[in-house]
């Protein structure tokens, strides 16, 4: 019982990552049409800039706020490349978030080398009954869940998120009420850049990264969001937490090496099965 328990709490807390990296990736395409392909590397960048931050002294806290601020301006940077150009299809668009992505690759390697990096989280270990749990995964939650009642808060009460609502409702119809559907689609890069940096410097303690490091958390972002159905980021949570506490039951289970292609594998199916429900709504109206 102890073991499983161990598990189920382990896949909730990097189930929390997952969704961070879901809702960024949710917020950017409801806003723009656009698949972010370099979701994951605002998760890499965090990390990595957070550890070089700490060795140079800068307080926990700080270090890890100031890299979020680095992921957000990645983001910014991103969104300008993207859709900054009036017309880019969300197609266009797609391809230069990966060929940015890749660009991201080269960046990392020249400045902080090809090896993982990671640094101390919250240290100590929680006693329940006979289960240990690390504070870093009651920390994790603890921050995602705070995040997530902010991101609630932003697009139901301030101008601002609602303008958001509105270009990801209707674009057309927010552009005829003189909203700049552009300049709110870089902001939702650069809140899909925080929420991926907030997800790096909180994971980071407990797996390392490294250059290649995005593509696996893309994948697993991109399936939790598949999950949501790129509805609401508030619908990441849960389809995060699932997959997280899934891989933790399949690489406690059965073997850790399948853990990596089940999120993949969710994301494949779902996709299908929405295309082929489509299809056959297509063939029905015929």
């Amino acid at each position: 019982m102890s073991a499983f328990l161990s598990y189920l709490v382990h896949g909730i807390a990097v189930g929390c990552g997952f969704a961070l990296i879901a809702s960024g990736l949710i917020i950017i395409y409801r806003v723009t049409r656009v698949v972010n392909l370099a979701q994951g590397m605002f998760a890499v960048l965090a990390g990595l800039t957070a550890s070089s931050m700490l060795d140079l002294g800068l307080p926990h806290g700080l270090a890890e706020i100031a890299a979020t601020i680095a992921s957000a301006a990645a983001g910014v940077i991103l969104g300008l490349v993207a859709i900054g150009k009036r017309g880019t299809s969300p197609e266009a668009s797609l391809i230069v978030t990966l060929g940015v992505g890749i660009f991201g690759y080269a960046l990392e390697i020249l400045i902080w080398g090809d090896q993982p990096r990671s640094f101390a989280g919250l240290s100590g270990l929680l006693k329940i009954s006979d289960l240990e749990l690390p504070k870093q995964y009651l920390l994790i939650i603890a921050v995602t869940l705070l995040v997530f009642g902010a991101l609630e808060v932003f697009f139901e009460r301030t101008y601002l998120g609602k303008t958001l609502s509105a270009c990801a409702s209707n674009p057309g119809a927010a552009r005829l009420v003189g909203i700049n559907v552009t300049r709110m689609g870089l902001v939702g890069f650069a809140l899909g850049g925080a929420l991926g940096g907030v997800a790096g410097v909180v994971l980071t303690p407990l797996t390392p990264v490294s250059y290649d490091s995005d593509m696996p958390l893309f994948v697993n972002g991109f399936a939790a969001a598949i999950l949501a159905g790129l509805r609401r980021p508030i619908l990441a949570l849960a389809g995060g937490i699932g997959l997280g506490v899934a891989e933790a039951m399949v690489a406690g289970y059965a073997k850790p090496s399948y853990q990596s292609s089940l999120a993949l594998l969710l994301a494949i199916t779902i996709l299908v099965v929405q295309s082929a429900r489509r299809s056959s709504l297509h063939v029905a109206e015929q």
